[in-house]
């Protein structure tokens, strides 16, 4: 199964609707999130080792005269997980039976579900993140992170020398190239750095 966005011209936008282009990698089709929440989450999907793609508000489901785009549908490797962020808007009722009939898996997501030290670790990654790593640099860390299996953050940040050290292991992180300790703590300089095994 594939996920793809909505053709050009079928996104719906409201007043409410936030509009950025933030550097997600997974991202399929252009970034659109309904609030603060739905952009947390999407922080969260980006660095989720089971999702593999996802995109926003492309599916669209109807209930007699109603519709509904749920905020974001997402790949994984065995289905495909449908989304919707949680606030102060609710989706209709009607919408959970709709999505587990098209034969999705369906979750809803809320402030509480958020663990707030994740969810700062991949803002700010996804903040330092843009840009190619050069091929030296990442062959670099990858190669001094086969032979000591870890490195501290800070240690890894030596390796680099054609790109801002932070940003490149903000690249390697969100292209899952590297894996960081991002629920133990806030990204430090003791951070533990390995080498993705997804």
């Amino acid at each position: 199964m594939s996920i793809q966005s909505l053709p050009s011209g079928k996104t719906f936008r409201t007043s409410q609707t936030i509009l950025s282009q933030p550097k997600f990698n997974r991202c399929v089709g252009r970034f659109i999130a309904r609030d603060q929440l739905a952009r947390d989450v999407a922080c969260l999907l980006e660095f989720d080792d089971e999702i593999s793609s996802w995109n926003c508000r492309s599916l669209k489901l109807r209930h007699g005269f109603d519709t509904y785009s749920p905020d974001f549908v997402a790949e994984r490797q065995f289905d495909i997980l449908v989304i919707d962020a949680v606030g102060q808007r609710r989706p209709p009722p009607w919408v959970a039976e709709a999505i587990i009939r098209e034969g999705f898996t369906y979750r809803t997501m809320s402030r509480g579900d958020i663990d707030p030290i994740r969810l700062k670790n991949c803002k700010d990654l996804l903040q330092c993140s843009g840009g190619e790593v050069s091929l030296g640099d990442r062959v670099r860390l990858l190669s001094v992170l086969d032979e000591q299996s870890s490195l501290t953050l800070a240690e890894s940040l030596t390796v680099f020398r054609e790109i801002m050290p932070i940003r490149g292991l903000a690249n390697m992180a969100a292209a899952r190239l590297i894996e960081i300790d991002l629920d133990t703590a806030l990204i430090g300089p003791e951070t533990v750095v390995r080498r993705y095994r997804g």
